[in-house]
């Protein structure tokens, strides 16, 4: 299996107020962090310290001000905050899974194809593949403890705890070198939050580099290997 790491150095992230008259506002400051394979690395602060600021320059959602994201796997090694657009969609197909803290549900997609989908990303059309992709999805709805009456149903309807994990489903369906992880149990009762805390571990043990945010204590206890203070990155 692939593997890959993480590589945050002296990043930076500042944001431009446009409706305030161009006033910035610096998020992070500095920020140096690796996450090698089989690494689980739980950032902790208080809200507002740039944790999901963070994840989201990891992920590319954000270009950071400054500095270097290095992500480095067995095929490619790309600096995803001077990485042209292709190279970061390539890298959020092949590479990077991230569970945000809320689903965007698309309108009359059934969930079970919203948890297919990445298994077909980039692959002709082909009736063999898209059953064993929505065959993969049942299963981990049914992990889940999403009942097979919803999984045709689009997600837009369901409750916070059901869309967040149709969320991870989806995340997790195909097996990535790197786990973006924001918030992913918050919304969830005791019962899923142990389900999904047993997936990370084993993602963890399977090579994968995790980098996560989690402010529940007795999850990050459960899945980390370690955890980086933000109050580091102001």
């Amino acid at each position: 299996m692939t593997t890959a790491s993480v590589h945050v150095r002296n990043l930076s992230k500042t944001f431009v107020l446009h409706n305030q008259g161009g006033a910035e506002l610096a998020v992070l400051g500095n920020a140096t962090i690796s996450v090698m394979p089989g690494e689980c690395v739980v950032l902790d602060g208080p809200s507002g310290s740039g944790k999901s600021t963070l994840l989201k320059c990891v992920y590319g959602t954000y270009r950071a001000t400054s500095g270097e994201i290095v992500i480095a796997s067995d095929e490619r090694t790309v600096d995803l905050r001077v990485a042209p657009a292709q190279d970061i969609l390539r890298m959020r197909r092949d590479t990077v899974a991230y569970v945000s803290q809320f689903l965007r549900a698309i309108p009359r997609v059934p969930a079970i194809d919203i948890v297919a989908e990445p298994l077909l990303t980039g692959l002709p059309e082909d009736d063999e593949a898209a059953a064993h992709a929505r065959s993969e999805a049942q299963q981990l709805l049914l992990t889940l403890r999403i009942p097979p009456r919803l999984w045709n149903v689009p997600p837009a309807t369901f409750s916070g705890g059901e869309q967040q994990r149709v969320n991870i489903a989806r995340s997790f369906i195909r097996p990535q070198p790197v786990l973006l992880l924001d918030e992913p149990t918050a919304s969830l009762d005791a019962e899923n939050r142990a389900t999904v805390v047993a997936m990370i571990r084993k993602a963890r043990e399977r090579g994968a580099a995790i980098l996560g945010i989690f402010h529940d204590e007795a999850t990050r206890n459960a899945v980390a290997t370690r955890v980086v203070n933000m109050a580091d990155f102001q």
